[in-house]
């Protein structure tokens, strides 16, 4: 699962984004990536590793719901693909 969030900029401000990432990884677990930052400037990266796919999945909801609190917009989103080897 991916989706990529942007904030209205301020009159003075750059454009801030954040970017949520949720990948089964090859043994069956869960990678969850949070990257946010302003384009073309400095970038923070986040990596939580999960076993249980509920918890990922939970993760990355309460992170997507908290960014559209703080009024960030979605601007694309990819849902789940099929498990490797389906």
């Amino acid at each position: 699962m991916r989706v990529y969030m942007q904030a209205k900029p301020l009159a003075d401000e750059a454009s801030r984004y954040v970017q949520l990432i949720l990948e089964q990884d090859l043994l069956g677990g869960w990678t969850f990536y949070r990257e946010s930052g302003v384009p073309g400037g400095r970038v923070s990266l986040r990596k939580q590793v999960f076993t249980a796919q509920d918890d990922a999945l939970a993760a990355f909801e309460q992170a997507r719901d908290t960014q559209l609190k703080r009024g960030f917009q979605v601007m694309f989103a990819k849902g789940m693909e099929p498990p490797h080897g389906v």
